[in-house]
């Protein structure tokens, strides 16, 4: 099962290609930009890159190009966010084969997949056996490519020092026949120490001439008439440049929702609103929709940051940004044991002090 192709991004990989053809494409990348435009597949477009035997790559015919297109190269290692696995302290062959599932799920859904639950995260286990990989010896080419999908949502653990300080090295001094590719639409959220070890790239909205040659592939069509009969256009105006937001359904919109009503209510003087909203995030159970609204708001506060500074307002755009931290330590609080409720109560009460 191949995956589908990238489409878009042209200008952007243009310059990529140069920089390898030239010997400078950094080793340790973060690609950000829009949820949905198309990130990793831009990440394993540039592996295929990299790992082509050809010259004027990718071919897309060779052995290694055929390889990262059905998600089976050896020497290509995709990191997502994923499910806590249950054993508390995964061995890293647990970690191997829980990856190993998910990856050929992905390939057998033509690389066609909804965004991460609010749930998953990139554990210390997965960062422990990345790190142990690294060091290897290529298996088939001569580089080891790692792509680290939505790289925000590392999940920092205590006791988890080693795994960190390893992963940061890692970054900072890669070994010579490794590329470390992060992805992330939330690179603010990114520890500061990560973001400093990396060169940025900035991936921007697809053009709608690509984004209608992607819903009009057959593989995406069928993923897409399976939840809805809309039509090519209104797909298109739906996609509004970052097509992947096509394959995350309703979650993505109602998370927004929920974010733009916590906003309200921060900024509502009647405390009741306060009350009401943080009432109706659900108790325990509800954490992963929860998780969801959380990364919804970090979305809505940038927006309105950008908003302010199209305005002139730089007073309210500096409020904006600083809101974000207090989100951040809400997501932070929600992968542990604490009622959505209760977090959503002292969040907004924060919000409501830095808000204007």
């Amino acid at each position: 099962m191949a995956i589908v192709d990238l489409y878009g991004h042209e200008a952007l990989r243009e310059r990529l290609a140069e920089s390898i053809s030239a010997g400078t494409l950094p080793a340790s990348l973060l690609l950000h930009g829009p949820r949905g435009v198309g990130k990793q597949r831009l990440a394993l477009w540039l592996a295929q890159r990299l790992l082509c035997v050809e010259a004027g790559s990718p071919c897309g015919e060779c052995k290694a190009c055929r390889y990262v297109a059905e998600l089976t190269h050896p020497d290509l290692h995709w990191i997502f966010p994923r499910p806590r696995l249950k054993d508390s302290d995964p061995d890293l062959e647990q970690v191997r084969d829980d990856y190993a599932e998910a990856t050929a799920e992905r390939a057998k859904a033509h690389g066609l997949y909804a965004a991460p639950s609010g749930t998953e995260g990139i554990y210390v286990a997965t960062v422990r056996s990345l790190v142990q990989r690294a060091v290897m010896t290529p298996a088939m080419g001569k580089r080891k490519i790692f792509i680290i999908g939505d790289a925000e949502r590392m999940v920092p653990q205590e006791g988890a020092d080693m795994a960190a300080n390893a992963f940061l090295k890692l970054l900072e001094e890669p070994p010579a026949d490794t590329t470390l590719i992060l992805t992330s639409s939330e690179p603010g959220a990114l520890l500061p120490t990560i973001r400093s070890r990396v060169v940025a790239v900035r991936v921007p909205l697809v053009q709608d001439n690509a984004v209608r040659a992607f819903v009009e592939n057959p593989d995406v069509k069928k993923t897409l008439d399976a939840r809805n009969k809309a039509s090519t256009p209104e797909r298109v105006r739906a996609a509004a440049g970052a097509p992947g937001r096509l394959l995350t359904g309703d979650t993505d919109a109602k998370a927004t929702i929920n974010a733009r009503k916590i906003v309200d209510a921060a900024t509502n003087p009647r405390r009741s609103a306060m009350h009401s909203t943080a009432i109706s995030q659900g108790a325990a159970g509800a954490r992963g929709a929860f998780a969801d609204t959380l990364e919804a708001l970090v979305e809505v506060l940038g927006e309105r940051a950008r908003d302010a500074l199209h305005k002139g307002d730089t007073a309210a755009a500096a409020s904006a940004a600083r809101s974000v931290d207090a989100v951040l330590k809400a997501q932070t609080q929600s992968d542990g044991n604490v009622s959505p409720q209760l977090i959503a109560s002292k969040l907004i009460r924060d919000l409501s002090e830095t808000l204007r």
